[in-house]
């Protein structure tokens, strides 16, 4: 009998830290700035290329990207540096200039605070 509650008094501290953990699929939508295909593929790219995100959609129409992830392995945050990092900006992230500039016409978007050069696309 003592080592049964002995056992259940170890047992149940465990129990409450593995609670703790966050959800093994985690779902989140944020928003992207790109215009075209070629923006869906490179944006949807970068996010897979993160370790721990298993599903990754960008809607052009939208803007949003939705995704799936591990949150035992990758945060949100991770995501959208590594979109940020492929010239697209994000919701909290901002894509350097150089590598935005690097992007072909068609998915140069106009960036927040900027008005459209001659030929951009404005969809978002």
């Amino acid at each position: 009998m003592k080592t049964l509650i002995i056992s259940l008094c170890m047992a149940l501290p465990l129990m409450g830290v593995a609670q703790d953990l966050p959800s093994k699929n985690q779902r989140s939508n944020v928003e992207v700035f790109g215009n075209c295909k070629m923006c869906k593929s490179r944006i949807e790219k970068a996010a897979l290329d993160v370790s721990g995100v298993k599903y990754a959609n960008w809607n052009i129409q939208s803007g949003d990207l939705q995704l799936i992830y591990n949150a035992r392995k990758t945060h949100l945050d991770s995501v959208q540096a590594a979109v940020a990092i492929s010239g697209h900006d994000t919701r909290d992230y901002k894509a350097d200039s150089e590598v935005y500039e690097e992007l072909p016409m068609c998915c140069q978007y106009v960036r927040k605070g900027e008005t459209a050069k001659p030929g951009q696309m404005t969809k978002h």
